[in-house]
């Protein structure tokens, strides 16, 4: 779906629709063990990041997916990969998540680069009327990060996904809806409206 192919940037990061040929990109970032701890998916071990990609480009062409692979405008250099999944037209929601970054780009403000050209897109262009984000209950830092782009925290599903190493875990859900963008974007992401 063309509409869900489209490039997104501005002065910190560049989000480019993922190819096949983006895997050795990807690679030496996914071996990063460290970004899994957390995961459904082990996208370090062999085979996975492939598998992980076709899902997602095919998801991109039945139009419920938009898979980036992100680079740092600043160095060129590719820092990882984002979503908007779990698109539903009918409801006009979507998901943020499946994002990953390498070690050299977290804490660095590419994460919430991204998430604010991600919801300016989902609701501003596909006039998505909610957009949700979720984190395991453990993962504090991406919990504080969706907390700090002006996420609501909805309530927490437990025992409600099986993480890669077999951890039942708990699921913390928060969402941002389109009638609170326009005050979101003014108090989370002034910066980028200069």
């Amino acid at each position: 779906m063309d509409k869900l192919q489209i490039i997104l940037s501005n002065a910190k990061v560049i989000l480019t629709p993922l190819r096949y040929e983006d895997e050795s990109l990807l690679q030496p970032i996914a071996a990063e063990k460290e970004l899994w701890t957390y995961g459904l998916q082990d996208l370090s071990q062999p085979q996975e990041l492939t598998n992980y990609m076709k899902e997602a480009i095919i998801a991109r062409e039945a139009g419920t997916c938009a898979i980036w692979l992100v680079t740092d405008a600043a160095s060129d250099r590719v820092a990882g990969c984002t979503r908007l999944f779990a698109i539903d037209w009918k409801n006009r929601r979507g998901e943020i998540g499946a994002t990953w970054l390498g070690a050299h780009y977290r804490g660095t403000g590419l994460n919430r680069a991204m998430k604010y050209l991600i919801l300016q897109y989902g609701f501003e262009t596909l006039n998505l009327n909610r957009i949700e984000l979720k984190a395991d209950e453990r993962n504090l830092r991406s919990r504080k990060a969706i907390a700090g782009i002006g996420a609501i925290e909805e309530g927490t599903l437990r025992q409600h996904m099986i993480t890669h190493n077999g951890y039942i875990r708990n699921t913390v859900y928060y969402s941002i809806l389109q009638s609170e963008w326009p005050q979101v974007k003014n108090k989370y992401f002034a910066d980028y409206l200069i």
